[in-house]
């Protein structure tokens, strides 16, 4: 019954929702709670309710870019791993993304695999910062 409680929250961001769509049927298949979001402002809302482990979202967007999802979230929660997925991989876009606490950007197109990939190099890290922080409080 608890197992839902350990599955890592992925939010996935992106205003074409085939994006979406596509991504949440992978990664939920992968073993991760997933929602999806067709807008950085709405995204951010539910930020400010529930907490997400690893948010992947588009830079271009309508209403809030991509570099104000990764502020925001950086913000309600340090821990949290956002990948940037961008067209416009201009450098200084990525330089102040890293700057700001991005845990990678990826440029379009991306095959699947590669974001599996980095997704599942994030939720390693995630699970390497919880594993130091039990044995550091003297846990299992």
């Amino acid at each position: 019954m608890g197992r839902q409680e350990d599955k890592c929250r992925l939010m996935v961001i992106d205003d074409e929702s085939i994006v979406c769509k596509r991504l949440k049927q992978i990664m939920e298949k992968a073993g991760f709670e997933v929602a999806v979001f067709g807008d950085g402002v709405h995204a951010v809302e539910e930020l400010n309710n529930r907490h997400y482990d690893i948010i992947l979202t588009d830079f271009r967007m309508d209403g809030m870019d991509g570099m104000k999802v990764l502020v925001s979230a950086k913000e309600k929660n340090p821990s949290s791993k956002v990948i940037i997925l961008t067209g416009f991989a201009e450098t200084e876009m990525v330089r102040e993304a890293f700057r700001k606490g991005v845990f990678d950007v990826l440029s379009k197109p991306v095959e699947i695999d590669t974001i599996k990939q980095v997704i599942g190099r994030a939720e390693r890290e995630l699970n390497e910062s919880k594993s130091a922080a039990v044995a550091a409080a003297g846990g299992l």
